[in-house]
């Protein structure tokens, strides 16, 4: 083969790989959503004891707006220090007021929109096969372990020492906590025996295999003041984020709440509730 028909037989072959690659790229193109085309997401922070409610409530607008909620879920004070250290959430829903307190004083939180949406009630609970516990053996030290949230730090810790100290129990049971980073770890303690009680909120026994030894009821122990604030982060997302918190206050996310446990604070008067949700502003 001379060397003319060699470079005509390689430029032939070229010409046919450019286009079986031209195809190529034009099926993928036609099969392919255009990122420009995909929805736009928002990233919300929320406790872990209603990281389940805000699954579904984020499915719900999705339907409704096209955006995609993803929801960054953990210990409070470990998503306040997240965002205090720059962490891209829109959106901060906390299990209490020290950690919002917390991403506020750092300059964090877009003035007015922090709201008390959600309250809670902390209940003590015991392995179901532990049927001789009683609150009474819990509360006088009678048992070996108790689970619960780092007392100096989690939400649901924070609160379950100030009813031990209230019931002057406290310093009883000090040596016998054992600490856990959020409350659905304390759940799966107690579920799995590791400890002979814990501590955790109402809303997080539905459905697990627990036994409830007794419920703190908030009208009774008023000093607690459980409630989860929520407000919008400072950054590019903030638009989308007030939206996201007008739903959250919405006949549609009221309603999953409410089936989860959840009570509404009273203190925020709803805002907009009759808002079509599916129009964008």
């Amino acid at each position: 083969m001379s060397s003319e028909t060699a470079r005509a037989t390689l430029s032939r072959r070229g010409t046919k790989m450019v286009q079986w690659l031209s195809l190529g790229i034009a099926v993928l193109a036609a099969f392919s959503t255009p990122v420009a085309a995909q929805p736009p997401g928002l990233v919300v922070s929320v406790a872990a004891s209603v990281s389940d409610a805000l699954d579904e409530i984020g499915r719900l607008y999705r339907a409704a707006t096209g955006v995609t909620v993803a929801i960054n879920t953990g210990g409070s004070h470990t998503l306040a220090r997240q965002i205090v250290e720059g962490a891209g959430a829109g959106l901060f829903l906390s299990a209490d007021d020290i950690q919002m307190n917390v991403v506020e004083k750092a300059g964090r939180l877009v003035p007015g929109t922090r709201t008390r949406l959600l309250t809670n009630e902390l209940v003590v609970i015991a392995p179901t096969s532990s049927t001789e516990i009683s609150l009474a053996q819990v509360l006088q030290g009678r048992i070996r372990r108790l689970a619960m949230g780092e007392p100096a730090a989690v939400p649901a810790g924070v609160y379950g020492r100030r009813w031990l100290e209230h019931e002057q129990s406290w310093a009883r049971l000090e040596k016998l906590i054992v600490p856990f980073p959020t409350v659905r770890a304390v759940l799966s303690a107690v579920e799995a025996g590791r400890a002979d009680a814990g501590i955790v909120y109402r809303t997080d026994v539905a459905g697990a295999s627990v036994r409830v030894v007794a419920a703190i009821a908030a009208n009774e122990h008023p000093y607690l003041d459980i409630s989860y604030p929520v407000a919008v982060i400072r950054g590019p997302a903030e638009s989308e984020a007030r939206r996201f918190l007008d739903y959250l206050k919405s006949p549609a996310a009221r309603a999953v709440f409410t089936k989860r446990g959840f009570r509404f604070d009273p203190a925020p008067a709803p805002q907009r509730e009759n808002r079509a949700y599916g129009q964008r502003r």
